[in-house]
């Protein structure tokens, strides 16, 4: 198979942290196993699956996206190509996820930066039916009993599937979703978008990660 360069680079970081060889690199990152530990991103899923869904696989995706320049092109543009080249919608997974996995490896940008900013995502399953799980999030009573500090101001909410927010008074925005896994038990899926910057982004995990597990202990306990 042919060797391209920009996947090469990819493997090699990892190399270069693990002492793996090129091969066992290699072989690690078309699994899609994630590589944060190894100091490089992790594509979004494997390349079997990749070539299953598209017909290509990821050295091929990267080998066609530097022949065309994308990396001196922004995500947007990079997407539309991509889904061009599929025939479906830019914001469709496959289009970005062979966006994000190339802008990764090519360092256009970091691991959760979005291109409205950074984001990140937390979640919970909780042993409550979904209705009282979507109540303690978007009644601001009840939601005071495990995010005490009131940023959040509501934007949408469909009951009991999803609920939309503004945080304090900045432009960042939190989206929340709930699902029903039956048997008394739900979970919450929270995303924090427009962060600034990484160091924003890894705080803000921190930060919703201990709330949601607050929440969670308040609901069972």
């Amino acid at each position: 198979m042919t060797e391209h360069k920009s996947f090469k680079r990819l493997v090699r970081a990892r190399m270069n942290k693990t002492g793996e060889s090129y091969t066992t690199a290699r072989v690690m990152l078309l699994r899609a196993e994630s590589s944060n530990g190894a100091g490089a991103p992790a594509l979004k899923t494997s390349d079997e699956k990749i070539r299953a869904r598209t017909g290509r696989g990821w050295e091929e995706w990267f080998a066609m996206l530097d022949a065309w320049g994308a990396a001196d092109r922004p995500h947007r543009e990079i997407a539309r190509w991509v889904a061009a080249r599929l025939d479906i919608h830019p914001l469709a997974w496959n289009a970005q996820a062979i966006t994000a996995s190339y802008e990764l490896v090519r360092g256009l940008r970091e691991v959760g930066e979005k291109d409205d900013g950074f984001a990140i995502s937390a979640s919970r399953t909780v042993a409550v039916p979904v209705e009282r799980l979507y109540e303690a999030v978007v009644s601001e009573s009840v939601r005071s009993d495990w995010l005490p500090d009131g940023r959040l101001s509501q934007r949408t909410a469909t009951r009991p599937r999803s609920a939309r927010f503004d945080w304090a008074d900045g432009p960042t925005r939190v989206n929340v979703t709930f699902l029903d896994r039956g048997t008394g038990k739900s979970t919450v899926a929270l995303e924090h978008r427009r962060l600034s910057d990484a160091a924003e982004a890894e705080a803000m995990k921190t930060y919703w990660r201990e709330r949601l597990s607050v929440l969670k202990g308040a609901l069972e306990g």
